[in-house]
């Protein structure tokens, strides 16, 4: 019912991306646990990954900047999504570094924020977040489905690879 009346505030609110958190419920990724590099990066002290702090297709502080030309949007199907890290660190990286890559399934989750609905995510560190992203986890029963993030609620799904997603880039290893 809680959902349900929060749903209903951001529909009255045209639909503006309001992150609805519980603050009775400790925060699994609080601002502390990331250090914001000031290059579009952010590295999560935890884990020891540096994330992109915009998805593809999006830049600036807050991740509002789409590019005049060169893409057509920031949702890829899943090949897509491959082919655009080979391009990114083919044509010089991001921030000096040439080894980003789609983040495993865990990786993924790992930002998940759990505290917040819509979107799931600490918005601080990554602002603008979309819902569906994409990892580099195929699933393993079927051959045409990866997993898959949706950070409007944080649940992890299997999504068909045809199916258009948000990228969010990750370097280093859990």
């Amino acid at each position: 019912m809680k959902r349900l009346m929060i749903i209903a505030c951001l529909l009255l609110l045209g639909g503006q991306a309001m992150a609805a958190c519980n603050n009775a419920i400790t925060a699994s990724t609080p601002t502390a646990d990331f250090t914001i590099n000031g290059d579009g990066t952010v590295t999560h002290k935890k884990t020891g990954l540096m994330w992109k702090r915009c998805h593809e297709g999006l830049s600036g502080p807050d991740c509002a900047t789409r590019p005049t030309s060169g893409s057509r949007n920031t949702r890829y199907i899943w090949d897509e999504a491959l082919q655009l890290v080979e391009t990114l660190n083919g044509n010089g990286g991001f921030a000096g570094y040439t080894d980003w890559r789609l983040p495993n399934i865990k990786e993924l989750a790992s930002i998940v924020e759990v505290q917040c609905i819509y979107p799931a995510i600490n918005t601080t560190v990554f602002p603008a977040t979309a819902n569906g992203y994409w990892s580099a986890s195929p699933f393993p029963d079927l051959t045409s489905t990866a997993w898959s993030v949706g950070f409007s609620s944080g649940h992890v799904a299997p999504a068909d690879m045809i199916v258009e997603n948000s990228v969010r880039l990750v370097r280093g290893g859990l």
